[in-house]
C-alpha cells in the first residue's frame, strides 16, 4: 500500500481504517513505538528547554567560577563544566540545537535531492546522465569526509556545519528517487496519463512521487540520526558549533581535558546523544517494516 493510497482519493472511512490499521502495527513494534516516544518526547524537550531549564542563564554562556566541575548534586543533576555551568541545562538545550539541525539538513537534502531525482528518472537520456553524474562525483566521497572539508572551507560555526550537512547528504536522496521512478513510470497509470496528455510535471508530482514515497519517508527518519551524530562529529573536530553554543559534540570535545576528574562532563552528553540516535535508527527501521508490504507483520 503506498503513501498515495493514505491521503489521496480515499473515502474518509476507508482513511480511518488505514490509520488505525497503521497505529495498531506501530503499536505491535515495541521498539519502534518506545523510539517514537522517546523522540517525541525529545521534540517537547526542545521546544520548552528555555523553559525548564534550571539554570536559563547557563545556556547561552553565563559563566559561574566558583562553580566550576562540581559533580551532580540536588542542584546541579548533571554537575558543571569548567566555566561552572550547569550541564543538565545545557544538555537540554543541546536537544534543540540538535534537532533543528538535523531536521533542516533533511528537509533542505530533500528539496534538492527528489526534485532532481523525478527528473532524472522520468526524463533519463541527456537530463539523467547530467545529474547523476553530479550525484556520483558527490557519492565517491564519505558523507563525514565530504562534510569535514566543506566545513574547514567555509570556516568553523553551526550555519556551516549544517551547510555542510546539506550538501553531503542530498545526493543520496536524489539516487533514493531516481531508482524509484524509473521503475514506476513503466506502470499503466503513468502511460495513461501520458496518452491523454496530462502534463509532465503534473504527472511526476502527482502520480510518481506519491507511489514512492515511502522509501524516502523510511531514509530520511533513520538521517536525522546520522546527521545528529556527523554534526556532534564536526563540532567534536572543531569544525561545527563554536564556544558558548551548547551542541553536544562541542561539550564532549571540551570535556576531554578534564575526562579522568570530571567523568560527568562527557557521560551526559555522549548518553544524550546515543539515544538520540539509537531512537531515530529505530524508528527508522520500523517505518520500513510498517510501510513495506513485503516486510509488514500483522
Amino acid at each position: 500500500m503506498s503513501i498515495k493510497s493514505i491521503f489521496f482519493n480515499i473515502p474518509a472511512k476507508r482513511k480511518l481504517k488505514v490509520l488505525k490499521e497503521y497505529i495498531y502495527l506501530l503499536k505491535k513494534n515495541k521498539l519502534t513505538f518506545t523510539a517514537l516516544i522517546i523522540i517525541l518526547s525529545l521534540v517537547v524537550i526542545a521546544i520548552i528547554s528555555p523553559i525548564i531549564a534550571p539554570f536559563p542563564y547557563h545556556i547561552y554562556g553565563e559563566i559561574n567560577p566558583q562553580d566550576k566541575l562540581l559533580q551532580p548534586s540536588r542542584v546541579y543533576l548533571f554537575g558543571t563544566d569548567e566555566m561552572g555551568r550547569d550541564l543538565f541545562s545545557r544538555v537540554l538545550y543541546g536537544t534543540r540545537i540538535s534537532l533543528l539541525a538535523s531536521l533542516i539538513a533533511v528537509v533542505m537534502g530533500l528539496l534538492i535531492g527528489v526534485p532532481l531525482g523525478l527528473m532524472a528518472g522520468y526524463y533519463s537520456g541527456f537530463i539523467d546522465e547530467i545529474i547523476m553524474r553530479i550525484v556520483d562525483m558527490f557519492l565517491s566521497f564519505p558523507p563525514l569526509l565530504l562534510a569535514m572539508a566543506i566545513a574547514a572551507f567555509l570556516g568553523p560555526s553551526l550555519q556551516n556545519a549544517i551547510l555542510a550537512l546539506i550538501i553531503a547528504w542530498w545526493p543520496w536522496y536524489t539516487r533514493l528517487i531516481r531508482g524509484q521512478v524509473v521503475s514506476i513510470k513503466e506502470k499503466e497509470f503513468v502511460r495513461a496519463a501520458n496518452a491523454i496528455g496530462t502534463p509532465s510535471w503534473q504527472i511526476m508530482y502527482k502520480h510518481i512521487l506519491p507511489n514512492c514515497i515511502s522509501p524516502v519517508i523510511v531514509q530520511a527518519s533513520m538521517d536525522l540520526g546520522g546527521i545528529i551524530l556527523t554534526l556532534a562529529a564536526l563540532s567534536f573536530l572543531g569544525l561545527g558549533a563554536q564556544s558558548p553554543t551548547s551542541e553536544w559534540g562541542l561539550m564532549l570535545t571540551t570535556s576531554r581535558k578534564y575526562f579522568l576528574n570530571a567523568w560527568w562532563y562527557s557521560i551526559f552528553p555522549g548518553i544524550a546523544i546515543f539515544i538520540t540516535v539509537l531512537s531515530f535508527n529505530l524508528l527508522g527501521d520500523g517505518l520500513r517494516e510498517i510501510l513495506d508490504p513485503k516486510t509488514k507483520k500483522y
